[in-house]
């Protein structure tokens, strides 16, 4: 019996099949990175505010605690918003006819808060404690970046799964002193690994089972 195919079309078939296994590979890939990408997690995007507020300005140029203005992270799941009367403290006094701080001085003649415009936004079905992380020895860098570095707020990480997982499942690495929790210039020492060890135990961080439970973050 004559041949029906060339032997040529054995090679086709081949290449073929990888090709179609490759761009599906590629395709899944290609996927996966859109979802890191800044278009889906908006990090590195600089949010306009109601009000031109400059953590630059305020942290570094002035040395403005983070305390003082987010006074709950110490104890509350939420860092807390500052009310109103906390920028008045400085602007009745300093820039207080400057027309940028014009919103703030509205909002405390009529006691109506300034609409602030949210930059780190969880899922609904994620549990976050900031008095946990910070109390636990995170500093405020870790997760937020270099903020005295921003005159526009902005999320510097994903705040994916695997971001998070990234720390809970290697704390050591993360861990600093609990006086250098706010201080936005720390760098870890050379031995990270051994100090974070250590203060993984003085600071009685749970097991990296318990850590990366889906219970732990997802209640």
């Amino acid at each position: 019996m004559a041949q029906i195919f060339h032997p040529s079309t054995n090679t086709i078939s081949r290449v073929s099949l990888f090709s179609v296994l490759f761009l599906i590979a590629l395709l899944l890939w290609l996927l996966a990175e859109f979802q890191r990408s800044s278009y889906i997690t908006e990090a590195n995007v600089e949010r306009e505010q109601p009000v031109q507020f400059s953590h630059k300005h305020h942290v570094a140029d002035d040395g403005i605690d983070c305390r003082y203005c987010h006074t709950s992270v110490e104890t509350s799941a939420f860092a807390g918003i500052p009310p109103t009367k906390t920028c008045m403290n400085c602007h009745s006094q300093i820039f207080r006819d400057s027309p940028y701080l014009e919103p703030v001085r509205e909002s405390f003649r009529t006691g109506k808060p300034v609409e602030w415009t949210r930059v780190h936004q969880l899922a609904d079905f994620v549990y976050f404690d900031h008095s946990i992380h910070v109390n636990k020895g995170v500093g405020c860098a870790t997760c937020h970046g270099r903020v005295d570095e921003m005159p526009l707020i902005r999320q510097v990480a994903s705040l994916q799964m695997e971001w998070c997982l990234d720390c809970h499942r290697e704390p050591e690495l993360y861990l600093r002193p609990h006086d250098q929790v706010f201080d936005m210039a720390w760098q870890p020492p050379s031995d990270q690994l051994e100090q974070g060890s250590r203060l993984a135990k003085l600071y009685k961080i749970r097991s990296v089972e318990e850590l990366t439970s889906c219970s732990t973050c997802h209640r």
